[in-house]
């Protein structure tokens, strides 16, 4: 089957075919390092890992080059290390080493490669100058800006006429600008503020530049794949593709934007509570906060429970029923735990789904299906089907992400250590009683598991347990 991607810029599925099999290029906008990420930040790397982990099934894990930048250099991230006192090397090394720790317990896998923009300065002004050169950005007072009037297709990715938008600006313009949309390839550091040189004058890249750059540095023009959140749609992206294709002197060639990325991809925005997200309103969910209180993978399943390309709105309700969805199938995997899977290849019907520009939502209805039919095997004592169902319920999740924990482990919950010493000590007292048979000690401790809120599952093995949902 198909790998069939929803592509931004021409609003269209496109069957996804790379520039070069033996190596797949993926690039996905990071983070800037200045804070704790909220909610809202986990969707792209999220989505992104899915794709990831289902291209190195396709192609090989050798085979998919996978960059995912951080951005060190920031309005932001100066302010608070002015606020701090220290350097911003200090303050971008707290935040990207806390990202980091909240990805692993998102189960987000690195990327191969992550360009930090501080290190990439001489390519980030080898570019601005290619754009100089080729007649498409100019130098006023201090700054490199580019001449979005040189470039004809400005607007494809986020559908908006350059026309329109001069005609339609209420922003207030520099002096210095030709076109109130032109924007910022390099300026001047304010005092104080880190600097870097250049031709122009010692300073600092715009934002745009820099993804651009590190991409063609790292990854080589054009990628097969470029990602992000809508809300980079523009002018980000739009500015990444103009600046990568001005570059190399693609500005008026037919469908110029082919020299920058093949495919764009785009997630849709993450709502709390049908509010969108905002400081001024008090309702910024840290995704730091989000991990240290409920299991990650409970976050990465919410995550993916609506079409990625869809909005998605963030409630108690979405974690409550992620969780019960989980603990459905680790129970289906734990009552199972004695029978050996058979198979490591995901179910027909889930790839069919995936493939379909990352249907999650069908892709998890496959995963319950396939937990059904472990039940009913195990009822049927038909060993057989629950290894073959078994093994594809698991490499199935292994493309989502999910059902990476020991299932007897994550169905005791939030059991706390008193709690699971009890709950033990009372399971082996039931079997010491089982085996004298003595069925009236049994049933009362039986009982008593229940008044604990513990469900008891025997097996082979001996018994396992979890707390009730």
């Amino acid at each position: 089957m198909p790998l069939v991607l929803h592509d931004t810029l021409t609003r269209t599925k496109r069957v996804f075919e790379p520039r070069d099999q033996t190596r797949v290029t993926l690039y996905v906008c990071g983070p800037t390092v200045y804070d704790f990420a909220h909610i809202g930040n986990a969707r792209p790397p999220v989505v992104f890992d899915v794709l990831v982990r289902l291209l190195r099934r396709r192609y090989g894990a050798q085979h998919v080059v996978y960059a995912r930048n951080v951005t060190d250099v920031d309005d932001k991230i100066n302010a608070k290390a002015a606020k701090e006192g220290v350097p911003i090397g200090e303050i971008t090394a707290r935040y990207e080493a806390a990202y980091l720790e909240d990805m692993a317990r998102l189960n987000v896998t690195p990327p191969d490669i992550a360009p930090h923009v501080t290190d990439h300065m001489d390519a980030i002004v080898a570019q601005i100058g290619a754009i100089l050169e080729q007649g498409c950005a100019y130098a006023a007072e201090g700054h490199v800006l580019f001449d979005v009037s040189s470039y004809e297709a400005y607007g494809a990715l986020s559908g908006r006429n350059l026309d329109d938008m001069i005609a339609g600006a209420r922003v207030e313009v520099a002096p210095y600008k030709k076109n109130p949309h032109d924007f910022v390839l390099w300026k001047p550091s304010k005092p104080g503020e880190p600097e870097w040189p250049s031709p122009w004058g010692p300073g600092r890249p715009g934002w745009h530049i820099e993804c651009s750059a590190m991409i063609e540095q790292v990854l080589g023009l054009p990628i097969d794949i470029h990602g992000g959140g809508i809300d980079l749609a523009f002018p980000h992206h739009e500015n990444e593709i103009a600046q990568g294709v001005c570059a190399h002197g693609h500005a008026h060639g037919e469908r110029p934007h082919d020299h920058y990325a093949r495919y764009w991809m785009h997630n849709g925005f993450l709502t709390l509570d049908a509010e969108k997200m905002s400081k001024s309103l008090g309702n910024v969910l840290l995704l730091h906060d989000l991990v240290q209180a409920i299991p990650g993978e409970v976050v990465r399943w919410a995550l993916l429970s609506a079409h990625y390309r869809q909005p998605l709105d963030w409630t108690q309700n979405l974690l409550d029923q992620s969780r019960k969805s989980l603990d459905r199938l680790y129970g289906a995997l734990a009552r199972s735990a004695d029978v050996a899977a058979s198979t490591d290849e995901p179910a027909a019907e889930f790839l069919k789904a995936i493939e379909d520009d990352l249907n999650t939502p069908g892709a998890m209805a496959v995963l319950f299906a396939l937990s059904g039919e472990i039940e009913r095997g195990l009822t049927a004592g038909d060993a057989v089907a629950v290894a073959q169902a078994k093994g594809q319920l698991l490499a199935s999740a292994d493309v989502l992400g999910v059902l990476q924990s020991d299932p007897a482990e994550w169905l005791k919950g939030d059991a706390s250590d008193d709690l699971a010493a009890e709950v033990e000590a009372l399971i082996e007292q039931r079997a010491t009683a089982r085996a004298a048979k003595d069925w009236p000690e049994a049933d009362r401790i039986r009982d008593r598991l229940t008044a604990l809120n513990v469900e008891v599952m025997d097996g082979a093995e001996g018994a396992r347990w979890r707390l009730r949902s």
